[in-house]
């Protein structure tokens, strides 16, 4: 049994530990915060056994075996080092750290210590994505795509409020293209590859940090863009169009419905099982890659890229 120690204490973290419960082999031991009594509440919340403040403590315990990292993004990696160094397995929240060039630092840390790190990016892991790589050729040859995920949340009253919260907080890493927009340029990345170029433009809110925006990624003979928001709501879906055909997808993050139009005028839809927005896939991947020892090479070079194509991003928003 691996035990795991969770980090956080956010409705993400709730969201992956019900599907840690999912998952065989994997409980929560421990959940920690800095706090005593946070970290007692939120471990029965979640129903793990043991909770803690002392997170050295934890990391110092033979019996705990991996680590989820699920608090602010912008001490991710000073806790994803913590814990690798500690001789821990990490699963870290997307997204993973701040720049491409302190991922690879951990994942070469990971490597020395012959342990497990990749991070939580649950549309990497989900049916949904499974199902559009296999209906990509048959749309023929690529021309444009449109990946969308626009949320409004529910948080945003309080920067119009003047208050300043963790994921609109630029200090701590947060803003839209980081919370949301990672998705949609994680899965160009996975289903296109890395860009030859990146374009941006954004929509700047009064915590300092982006609420909005949109990116151009140019492959050859094929566009990207990849629309996000924090502060609006949108309920168009995705499209990946080809020469042959238009594939539809209700939503990019967990795609559970998708339409393919042909240009001979048929129509297809496949419905994808299982629930929405699952963290079940990238609970179980972790699993295996412990119990089997296979490298995590390709998950590992999927965020790198992401991760470079976000700063390319920003790089091009800075002018």
């Amino acid at each position: 049994m691996i035990n795991l120690v969770t980090i956080g204490s956010s409705v993400i973290t709730v969201a992956f530990a019900r599907a840690v419960d999912e998952v065989e082999g994997i409980r929560v031991a421990v959940a920690y915060s800095r706090d005593a009594e946070r970290a007692r509440a939120f471990a029965d919340e979640i129903g793990a056994a043991g909770s803690s403040a002392d997170l050295d403590a934890v990391l110092a315990d033979p019996e705990i075996h991996a680590v989820y990292v699920g608090s602010p993004n912008g001490v991710h990696a000073a806790q994803v080092r913590q814990a690798l160094r500690a001789g821990k397995h990490v699963l870290v929240e997307k997204p993973a750290v701040a720049t491409s060039a302190e991922w690879r630092d951990l994942v070469d840390e990971a490597r020395r210590a012959d342990r497990v790190l990749i991070e939580g990016m649950r549309l990497a892991y989900d049916p949904g994505t499974a199902a559009i790589r296999d209906l990509l050729p048959s749309l023929g040859v690529l021309r444009r795509a449109s990946l969308h995920y626009q949320k409004r949340s529910s948080r945003y009253d309080d920067v119009l409020a003047g208050r300043q919260v963790n994921i609109f907080d630029p200090a701590l890493g947060g803003g839209a293209l980081a919370d949301l927009g990672v998705y949609g340029v994680h899965a160009a990345v996975l289903l296109f590859g890395r860009p030859d170029a990146v374009r941006a433009a954004s929509v700047p809110i009064a915590s300092g940090a982006d609420g909005a925006g949109i990116l151009l990624l140019e492959y050859p003979g094929l566009v990207v863009d990849v629309a996000y928001s924090k502060i609006t709501n949108s309920d168009r879906p995705s499209e990946i169009q080809g020469e042959e055909a238009t594939l539809s997808i209700d939503e990019i993050v967990s795609a559970r419905r998708l339409t393919r139009r042909g240009i001979d005028g048929s129509v297809s839809e496949q419905e994808v099982p299982g629930g929405r927005h699952s963290l079940r896939g990238e609970v179980a991947r972790f699993v295996d890659l412990i119990r089997t020892g296979a490298p995590a090479d390709e998950d590992q070079e999927r965020t790198f890229l992401t991760l470079e194509t976000m700063e390319r991003a920003r790089a091009a928003l800075a002018g």
